[in-house]
């Protein structure tokens, strides 16, 4: 089982695998820096060879970054637009430069200017992001795109937005381009995941929309609120409205079960994160 939690890089970013290490994880994702500033500093001198060699003497299998909350790909705001698409580029060379294969991000919104229009701005600020010279530092890197709950204005919380965006992109482009499942924002977005038979539904609507092999990480959260009611509020696996057979059934599921897990439950406290991790463990069968 590929598993992990988000896990600070306070002190460098090899200090999160660390960390990652001490919870028996082989799996991780971090920020590359402050979530919810736009500007994205140097790396400090030795930082990114020292993550690299940290890594390969590691029991870390997978490490993607999680972008800021700033961004919004879908925005027509002419200054959060190109703000957004500067950050999604800097965060594909800063993985690039720290070996990781993998940027996770929020789409983000279309602000009342229609879904249509949003999903076309999204697919333009890709293309620009792989057109641009950071992106073409870390050509390895693919860009993951996650499921939202589907609050307000909110772009991808149906898998159909997934294959607009994907149709409206080159096919270099498009391979650069995967998906991210979060457990608790499907649920929220009317996805029945925490049912036998909604899970299976919604991993054959997946395939049928945007293609199993573009699922690249499965975020593995419960759910404070129920099917459908597009709110997003994590919950502790097991405690929410997705449950420990949910749970069971989605560690387990043969289109899902080789793919990377990573939990971003509550952390109440210093408890939190290896309750969480071995709950996933124990529902995991061999």
């Amino acid at each position: 089982m590929i598993l992990g939690c988000h896990l600070s890089i306070a002190g460098g970013a090899d200090k999160a695998i660390d960390l990652a290490e001490q919870l028996d994880n082989n799996a991780l994702q971090i920020f590359s820096h402050n979530a919810r500033s736009w500007k994205m500093g140097s790396l400090k001198d030795g930082e990114a060879e020292r993550f690299i060699e940290r890594r390969k003497n590691s029991s870390i299998e997978y490490v993607v970054i999680h972008t800021i909350y700033l961004i919004n790909l879908g925005s027509p705001d002419s200054k959060i637009f190109p703000l957004s698409v500067k950050a999604l580029q800097d965060e594909v060379k800063r993985a690039g430069e720290l070996g990781i294969e993998h940027v996770n991000t929020h789409i983000g919104a279309h602000m009342s200017s229609g879904e249509a229009a949003g999903l076309k701005r999204v697919a333009q600020a890709l293309e620009e992001v792989f057109a641009s010279d950071e992106a073409g530092s870390a050509p390895d890197v693919k860009v993951l795109l996650e499921i939202c709950s589907g609050g307000g204005t909110e772009l991808g919380w149906r898998f159909e937005e997934f294959s607009v965006i994907l149709d409206n992109l080159k096919a270099k482009s498009a391979k650069r381009v995967g998906v991210c499942l979060d457990t608790c924002h499907a649920l929220c977005a009317g996805y029945a995941v925490h049912t036998a038979e909604g899970l299976d539904k919604t991993v054959k609507e997946l395939d049928k929309m945007v293609g199993l092999d573009k699922l690249d990480l499965i975020h593995l959260n419960d759910s404070k609120h129920p099917l459908g009611s597009r709110k997003d509020r994590h919950e502790h696996i097991g405690k929410g409205f997705i449950g420990l057979d949910g749970f069971k059934r989605i560690v387990n599921h043969p289109a899902l079960r080789d793919k990377p897990f990573i939990l971003e439950t509550p952390k109440d406290d210093d408890s939190s994160d290896p309750m969480n991790l071995a709950q996933a463990r124990k529902l995991r069968e061999l």
